[in-house]
């Protein structure tokens, strides 16, 4: 499968970085294009980040240092898989990965987890067969259970004209960095939903690579739920005309919590789309949530269609969302592009629409915040995950940073009045 050669020069920032801010010293050039971001499978070209640079600016560089540190380790999480007639589980070696086209990384964090699968037991490959319709979802639960640092490198390769929903759960205590490569062949439909409901004192950085084959369809639905520092960067490339993706996220961060999406969508291919629509709620004093959208749509890519949305709900005082839509154009012959950016807090007018069909004040904010998510969630096709998800937004609400949760949760019917696109 063809991908897209990334520039990899080197890049002369980071030679004689000043340790401190120092108002014109620095002879820093951030790179203007977001197709200027490196790509590369050496170390060499990823020097330990500062904190300065565009891409590492919010993440917080005391907590997730652990996970840019290029020490091997041999600790593993544990896997349980429940795989369908057909589908494998299987190791192979890094250069075999590489061999069937997987992306290069693009930071740092993610180059030490390629470099290092092999310590951790090779690369895992999960593979669907061509032309296979998977009714049932494949899952993979990761477990940790202490607080080694683990280098993992996933690869799922999904057949032409295959059918599947593929489900990747994470969870326990764990100081983890890893890559997904997603090779979505001609033709296939596939969606891939990433859950991070990991234990409060959990740093996870990870890579989602995916390759859109020809006239295929991908969806992405990423949720994070737990953690002390999450960050997660998809990226999307198209290897064929015709490619449609979709990449969904929902996220509620608590006190002390940093997440962080970022998101990369190339469109280098004529006759592609892309939608991207995240969600986030924070409640809590320095709860943080980042997310970074970039689309580019290269000179090639005539007759391209694309949006991204992001939207934030702030619940409580001492938190703070970060949003940045980035959209460039090199061409005029495309049949649409936008994006779009919002964060607030309660709508006044569903609230007072609520309180004045006699559900108490509390109750409502809860109704509107559960009817904020379900517009994404229930995109997800596994109604028993739309439940669990629905059930953990929910003790999310009820956590220590909520403080306006009531017991009696609301009904179906309850939910789908009170959604909003706020």
């Amino acid at each position: 499968m063809p991908l897209l050669e990334k520039a990899s020069r080197p890049r002369e920032a980071h030679e004689g970085m000043p340790s401190a801010h120092s108002h014109g010293q620095s002879t820093v050039v951030p790179e203007q294009s977001r197709a200027e971001r490196r790509a590369s499978f050496d170390i060499a070209d990823f020097p330990m980040p500062t904190g300065r640079e565009e891409e590492w600016r919010f993440t917080p560089m005391d907590r997730i240092g652990t996970l840019l540190r290029d020490t091997p380790s041999g600790a593993h999480l544990a896997v349980d898989a429940d795989l369908a007639d057909g589908v494998t589980l299987t190791s192979i070696p890094t250069e075999a990965a590489q061999a069937l086209g997987v992306p290069a990384p693009q930071d740092r964090a993610a180059v030490l987890a390629v470099a290092h699968a092999d310590h951790s037991g090779g690369v895992m490959h999960l593979q669907i067969p061509a032309e296979a319709v998977i009714t049932d979802p494949v899952r993979i639960r990761f477990v940790g259970s202490h607080s080694e640092r683990v280098w993992g490198h996933l690869l799922i390769s999904v057949g032409a004209h295959s059918n599947v929903t593929i489900v990747l759960a994470h969870e326990g205590t764990a100081r983890l960095s890893e890559v997904v490569s997603i090779l979505v062949g001609a033709g296939a439909q596939c969606t891939v939903v990433t859950l991070q409901e990991w234990s409060d004192d959990t740093v996870h950085a990870a890579q989602h690579d995916i390759v859109v084959g020809r006239d295929a369809a991908v969806r992405h639905v990423a949720v994070t739920l737990g953690g002390q520092v999450v960050r997660l960067n998809t990226n999307i490339t198209y290897a064929g005309p015709g490619g449609s993706a979709e990449a969904f996220g929902v996220y509620f961060a608590d006190a002390g919590q940093h997440l962080e999406h970022r998101l990369f969508v190339d469109h280098a291919t004529p006759h592609c789309s892309s939608h991207v629509e995240y969600k986030g709620a924070l409640q809590g004093d320095s709860a943080h949530t980042v997310w970074v959208g970039d689309v580019l749509i290269r000179a090639a890519a005539e007759g391209t269609q694309t949006y991204e949305l992001n939207r934030n709900l702030l619940l409580t005082e001492g938190a703070r969302a970060d949003s940045v839509p980035n959209l460039e154009i090199e061409t005029g012959q495309i049949l649409g592009a936008g994006h779009a950016s919002a964060t607030g807090r309660f709508d006044d007018e569903q609230l007072f629409y609520l309180q004045a069909r006699g559900i108490p004040e509390a109750e409502a904010r809860r109704l509107v915040v559960r009817g904020f998510f379900a517009d994404i969630i229930n995109r997800i096709p596994v109604a028993e995950l739309q439940g669990h998800l629905m059930q953990a937004v929910e003790r999310e609400l009820a956590g220590a940073g909520g403080g306006s949760v009531l017991s009696n949760p609301p009904t179906t019917d309850d939910m789908h009045h009170a959604r909003t696109d706020a």
